[in-house]
């Protein structure tokens, strides 16, 4: 199974779901993580104020911010690898990444539907003199 980690900016909390204005992009990716965490899936977020030394710790995170610095956070690792910088990975991005379905996050596949010929009197043959 993969394991991902996100390292974020500092943030006054954990999830940076606090205060009067919530950012959306963090309330989806707070939401998606539960739901993968409910599903088995070892998915992790450690921001700059809530969890330091996870950046000191982690080689990785460490070495990119000691070259480029914290601008370019938030860095999503996959398996010890980074994969995505600058943004939050989109859900079909997290599901790809993982190789998970969908439905772990209450999803349905797109269903399709064979949609019926409209009716007609006309049977289709010779102007509509049936054969």
């Amino acid at each position: 199974m993969k394991k991902m980690q996100i390292f974020e900016t500092a943030m006054c909390c954990s999830t940076g779901l606090c205060g009067v204005g919530v950012d959306p992009e963090l309330l989806r990716v707070s939401t998606v993580f539960s739901a993968l965490k409910k599903n088995g899936i070892e998915v992790d977020r450690f921001n700059l104020s809530g969890s330091p030394q996870e950046f000191v710790d982690n080689k990785i995170i460490n070495k990119f911010i000691n070259e480029k610095g914290v601008d370019d956070l938030p860095v999503t690792i996959v398996d010890g690898e980074i994969v995505l910088v600058g943004r939050y990975p989109t859900n079909e991005e997290l599901m790809k990444l993982l190789n998970v379905p969908m439905s772990y996050l209450g999803v349905k596949p797109k269903s399709f539907k064979i949609k019926a010929a409209p009716k007609s009197d006309d049977c289709g043959c010779n102007g509509g003199k049936c054969c």
